[in-house]
């Protein structure tokens, strides 16, 4: 969302709902900022990143983030999160060259905000295709796949050399087809994909982080350790970090989250 209002779109916070954001409806609405001053207005954010990475340990890396060209996109043309995503999907079909436009826009404001973001120490980046779920694989390929790839050069090209892990929520079958074609480091894996599929889709060679339900982080117990361990031994012949399939959810008790910790340390044996 701060990329929007970066440049120039009108974002607020209504308790229960979550952003609504002001709708982009023609092109004359994707230029009211030049992007050095969109950059700019995210200054807090790059002031945050330096002062946290300052308090932590060498040891410690610092993640960045952003949400990705399609996702932030389709906030841009439904104003809310939470539709069904019809209205966006639909400019797949009959607004293409306005879409692509607002995803160019958003590629270049994201990947000055994660490039300053690095500068001020994040150790890596992750960019949340948080509404890639429903996609019929065409449009996956034309709004996830391809805008992401760009996304990723053009940090590279921008200078940024530290991972960049990548996550196509929802992906499903199109996994495959986004790990083989984004360069990122990293993949971050939704509740929904088995184990065996993600070892004979991902490259071995490339980190994977997730897969972890959020509720059942909050219902705790042997089912959990059990889960917990699974996945451990799922991805312990590749490069693996552990996280959930999505955010930790605010009513989740801290206690839940210290004995996967715990486990995960351990190796869960």
């Amino acid at each position: 969302m701060l990329v929007l209002e970066a440049i120039g779109q009108d974002v607020r916070f209504e308790k229960g709902v979550g952003p609504i954001v002001e709708t982009v409806n023609a092109a004359s609405d994707l230029s009211r900022e030049p992007m050095e001053k969109a950059v700019q207005r995210q200054s807090p954010v790059y002031e945050t990143v330096e002062r946290v990475r300052g308090k932590l340990a060498d040891d410690k890396a610092l993640k960045g983030f952003c949400g990705a060209p399609w996702t932030v996109a389709l906030y841009a043309i439904e104003g809310r999160g939470g539709t069904d995503k019809s209205t966006a999907r639909a400019w797949g079909y009959t607004k293409r060259d306005l879409l692509n436009q607002l995803l160019d826009l958003l590629i270049e404001a994201s990947a000055h905000y994660l490039a300053a973001q690095v500068k001020a120490g994040a150790d890596a980046v992750m960019i949340f295709e948080s509404w890639a779920e429903g996609l019929p694989s065409d449009l996956f390929q034309t709004l996830v796949i391809e805008p992401n790839a760009k996304l990723v050069a053009r940090l590279r090209a921008l200078g940024v050399t530290v991972p960049i892990i990548g996550f196509p929520r929802g992906a499903a079958s199109m996994l495959g087809a986004y790990t083989s074609t984004v360069p990122v480091n990293g993949v971050g894996l939704d509740t929904a994909l088995k184990l065996s599929f993600v070892n004979a889709t991902v490259p071995n060679s490339m980190s994977v982080l997730g897969l972890l339900d959020p509720l059942l982080l909050i219902a705790f117990g042997e089912a959990m350790d059990a889960r917990v361990r699974e996945l451990l031994a799922a991805y312990a012949g590749r490069p693996h970090i552990f996280n959930l399939g999505h955010g930790v959810r605010p009513e989740t008790p801290i206690a839940h989250v210290e004995r996967v910790v715990e486990l995960v340390r351990a190796g869960a044996v």
